[in-house]
């Protein structure tokens, strides 16, 4: 019987490092199913998903956990595979001017209307043609169906007079 885990990893960035991972993983007969990893601000940081045989589950934690005298931590998670709600998927893109809170003020409204975050990418980055900074935002929802949708919408648009936003269907 095979055992999902998730891994979490973090390190300061430097070659190899993915590689001294996967190594490890795959010492143990782990599978290496789906990863979302990226470089900021001179730290690699990443979340996986890793298939494994039961009894190899130690071991493997075991090992991972050796890789900090490389600099690389590492944290492992057993996965539950719990039954979930029916949800609708939902795209939302955000884009306005930068102050502090803004993503405070999002996952707000977004945990007051019962709203699941399943991926969220930011960034900030310079207005065209002025010195204004942009916040962005897109984010994978998840929204049960008595979700009331215009609502949630307003409720966003209602944080700033210049935020823009757009829910669109998975």
């Amino acid at each position: 019987m095979n055992t999902p885990l998730v891994l979490t990893v973090i390190s300061a960035d430097k070659p190899g490092l993915v590689e001294s991972v996967a190594q490890t993983i795959n010492q143990h007969g782990g599978n290496w199913l789906e990863s979302r990893m990226s470089r900021m601000a001179g730290q690699f940081a990443g979340i996986l998903l890793v298939d494994i045989a039961e009894d190899r589950v130690e071991p493997l934690r075991v090992d991972l956990e050796g890789l900090t005298s490389l600099g690389i931590n590492v944290q492992v998670a057993i996965s539950g595979q719990a039954e979930q709600p029916e949800q609708q998927g939902l795209k939302l893109n955000l884009v306005g001017n930068d102050r502090p809170g803004i993503v405070r003020e999002v996952s707000g409204v977004l945990a007051r209307h019962g709203v699941n975050v399943e991926e969220l990418i930011t960034e900030c980055a310079p207005a065209p043609m002025s010195a204004d900074v942009l916040f962005k935002a897109e984010a994978r929802l998840g929204v049960y169906p008595q979700t009331d949708l215009v609502a949630l919408r307003n409720d966003l648009e209602n944080l700033a007079d210049d935020l823009m936003v757009e829910l669109t269907d998975l």
